[in-house]
């Protein structure tokens, strides 16, 4: 979320406000290279909750002390063990998607499997998560799955309040040129169409329909499928050799945003098929870029499209092939294409930051 957080201090900056950003310092994680996984992940989890929590406190009281009115807002809603030690009546939080929480009490539709410890740890971020006193959520559904829970686990809603995103940079329609530029400097064949997923390999992004999606489309469609963001990890190769479509794949890790920016203005569909998120920012990305979209037909992915995408089943392939196949009216891709542009609106950055400071009650006008 460290972008998410990078957005939120320029805007308050912006308008005035003197903001910067606190992040656990990274002490007993430099005596290992690697700090997410076995004993190296525990080393991490000292600096993140047993250090940084008494940092934030001596600071916090510093602040208190010196009389400074200062407001905080914890940017994830998984560090919300944190709003015990930061002062209650000036401090929010953000809620971008109870997955992992929902995971941790069984509920299977999160794709978002927990281990023993895992499920410890998201009760206890949930017991804090649903007692702050200012909870902002990045989507109605995310909302609606946190008041769920809370109802659910404790009989009452949490004090929660809708907050979209705003976009987190500059994704817009490109010249020609521009774009012609970032392909080749990406390797990308820009004489074949190509259809683009964005997003990690992780088992909810559902990056395999497309595997599947293609082989459904058969010779009806001559491009290739571009994965943008994490490598293809070994079960996804695998897949790839057995339906016969090595080259009809290619893969750009952790593209730059100018190339990503390319991508989606290139592209003849941005298919999005996941089966759980809590926002889905590679929609409204698609969108500013002026790609026709095709994403699940679950929420949120409708409600953060505006309505401004086709719509499928994600656990069947055949379903976006047709999907993908009725783009060829050019009349619906435009309809599509424009009606994405006007959703893209409803996340601008000065409405979200003016939201943000109606939280935390210091600017009042309605947005």
């Amino acid at each position: 979320m460290e972008r998410f957080a990078q957005m939120l201090a320029l805007g308050f900056s912006k308008k005035g406000m003197a903001c910067c950003i606190w992040t656990p310092p990274v002490i007993f994680g430099n005596l290992s290279n690697v700090t997410n996984t076995g004993f190296s992940k525990w080393l991490g989890y000292i600096d993140k909750w047993l250090l940084f929590p008494i940092i934030l406190y001596l600071r916090s009281l510093l602040i208190h002390l010196k009389a400074h009115k200062t407001r905080y807002h914890i940017c994830d809603h998984s560090n919300a063990p944190y709003l015990n030690y930061l002062p209650k009546t000036y401090t929010a939080i953000t809620c971008h998607d109870v997955l992992a929480i929902r995971g941790a009490f069984g509920y299977q539709d999160s794709y978002c499997h927990a281990s023993k410890f895992g499920r410890i740890l998201q009760e206890w971020i949930f017991k804090n998560l649903r007692k702050a006193p200012c909870i902002a959520c990045v989507s109605q559904f995310t909302l609606n799955q946190l008041n769920e829970l809370a109802l659910a686990k404790h009989k009452e809603e949490a004090n929660a309040t809708l907050i979209y995103n705003a976009l987190n940079n500059n994704f817009r329609t490109l010249p020609a040129k521009t774009m012609q530029r970032a392909l080749e400097s990406s390797k990308i064949n820009s004489n074949l169409p190509f259809i683009l997923h964005v997003g990690s390999g992780l088992e909810r992004k559902n990056r395999k329909l497309l595997l599947y999606m293609l082989k459904e489309i058969g010779s009806a469609w001559n491009g290739f499928i571009c994965f943008a963001g994490e490598a293809l990890d070994n079960d996804m190769i695998s897949i790839i050799e057995q339906l016969g479509l090595v080259n009809r794949v290619t893969s750009i890790v952790k593209p730059s945003h100018e190339i990503l920016n390319a991508l989606y203005n290139s592209c003849s569909a941005f298919i999005f098929p996941s089966f759980s998120e809590g926002f889905g920012w590679p929609i409204i990305e698609a969108q500013a870029c002026g790609a026709p979209i095709i994403t699940s037909n679950i929420e949120p992915m409708p409600e953060v499209s505006g309505g401004a995408a086709l719509f499928a089943d994600p656990n069947n392939p055949k379903d976006f092939a047709k999907a993908f196949i009725l783009l060829n009216d050019i009349d619906l891709k435009s309809k599509i294409v424009n009606q994405g542009y006007k959703n893209v609106l409803r996340f601008d950055f000065e409405i979200m930051i003016g939201k943000y400071l109606n939280l935390h009650g210091l600017y009042k006008e309605n947005y």
